[in-house]
């Protein structure tokens, strides 16, 4: 693990101040590049070379969010995602360098809340890791001055007040992003959302290059509530089904 570093130059002013970042990935080029990046964007950064070190660093510094490789020394990403989420809930911006959907679908399992495939452009990175926190921000702000009621539809509850969702009174564990995805959908039933509209509500992010992320959330979610509830349609989007009145 490298040394503990400060924030760029110390600009309190900027977006990214205070917050805190740990970027763990075990090539060093990489690892350095992206530091530097988000150094430049304001925030504090420490970074971790393997799994075990990854997880005594979120567990002392206490970041709050993590760039995460899935494929490191000492035991994966996963691993790391899954010990330091039990934990402490953290949002975390998964990588990998395959573009394998069963690695996007597990990251997302076990508390991933968003994935870039290599190669990637630290300029997008840097905005993913703006968009994360920003609804970091913004899931606070909601509990402080939540929705009130619980939105039923059929066997499927949302609870906005406790972001909690149940299937058939059962809780069904989501991770933010996941719960954000079908608060969105739920907003207007069975209305049909483009991948594009998702992406700005959801993520806040612009660019159509990452409608493949709003695809593998949406088969994350369609596995945790039931594959019939969200349907798609092909070359347009999704919308949430609700029973028949």
């Amino acid at each position: 693990m490298e040394q503990t570093h400060t924030g760029h130059n110390g600009v309190a002013a900027t977006p990214g101040a205070q917050r805190r970042v740990l970027v763990v990935e075990d090539d060093t080029t990489i690892v350095d590049a992206i530091a530097a990046r988000l150094r430049a964007e304001g925030f504090q950064v420490q970074t971790a070379l393997d799994g075990p070190a990854a997880v005594d660093t979120a567990e002392a510094w206490q970041p709050d969010l993590m760039v995460l490789d899935i494929m490191l020394p000492g035991f994966d990403g996963l691993e790391v995602c899954r010990r330091v989420q039990a934990r402490r809930p953290v949002p975390v911006l998964m990588l990998t360098a395959r573009d394998d959907e069963t690695d996007m679908l597990v990251g997302l399992g076990v508390g991933a809340d968003d994935y870039m495939t290599k190669p990637f452009s630290m300029r997008e990175l840097a905005a993913r890791v703006h968009v994360l926190l920003r609804r970091v921000e913004r899931a606070a702000l909601a509990a402080t001055t939540p929705r009130t009621g619980i939105l039923r539809l059929g066997e499927l509850e949302i609870d906005h007040a406790q972001r909690r969702v149940r299937v058939r009174g059962e809780d069904v564990h989501l991770t933010p992003t996941e719960f954000d995805l079908l608060s969105c959908l739920a907003n207007t039933p069975r209305a049909v959302l483009s991948r594009e509209q998702l992406l700005a509500e959801v993520w806040d992010w612009a660019d159509a290059s990452g409608t493949r992320t709003v695809d593998s959330h949406i088969k994350a979610l369609r596995r945790k509530i039931g594959a019939e509830r969200i349907r798609t349609v092909h070359g347009v989007g999704y919308a949430l089904e609700t029973p028949a009145p």
